[in-house]
C-alpha cells in the first residue's frame, strides 16, 4: 500500500526472516530472558543455586549451611529435628529434651506453664 521513502530499515529484533527471504516470522513470547528470582539461604543470606538447594520446614538452605544449632554437624532431610525455627541433629534434640524434661527449658526458653501462672495471678487480682 504505502511505501516509505528513503533507506530500508532493518526488521525489529524480535522478528527474523525465514529462508525464502520474503516474509517475517515472529518468535514465541513464552520464552523470556528475564532474570529469575534469586533465592537466599536462611543461614548465610547468600544466593542459593538450584544444585545446592535444600528446603526444610519451608526454609531454603545450602547443603553445607544446614547444620545442627548445638554441635554444627551437617544435617540431612532424614536426620534433623526442628523446634521454634531452629534445627538440631536427632541425638542432640533428644539430649536437650532429656536435660530438663520439656521442650522449653531444655532449649533455652521459659516454660510454657509459667505463662499460665501469670495469667491466673492477673485474673485472680482483678476479680478480688
Amino acid at each position: 500500500m504505502f511505501q516509505a521513502t528513503g533507506a530500508a530499515s532493518p526488521p525489529p529484533a524480535h522478528e527474523a526472516k525465514n529462508s525464502s527471504g520474503g516474509s517475517t516470522v515472529q518468535r514465541s513470547k513464552s520464552f523470556s530472558l528475564k532474570a529469575q528470582v534469586k533465592e537466599t539461604c536462611s543461614a548465610c543470606q547468600k544466593t542459593v543455586y538450584p544444585m545446592e538447594r535444600l528446603v526444610a520446614d519451608k526454609l531454603i538452605f545450602h547443603n553445607s549451611c544446614f547444620c545442627c544449632k548445638h554441635c554444627h554437624t551437617k544435617l540431612s532431610l532424614g536426620s534433623y529435628a526442628a523446634l521454634h525455627g531452629e534445627f538440631y541433629c536427632k541425638p542432640h534434640f533428644q539430649q536437650l529434651f532429656k536435660s530438663k524434661g520439656n521442650y522449653d527449658e531444655g532449649f533455652g526458653r521459659r516454660q510454657h506453664k509459667e505463662l499460665w501462672v501469670h495469667k491466673e495471678v492477673e485474673s485472680g487480682t482483678k476479680s478480688a
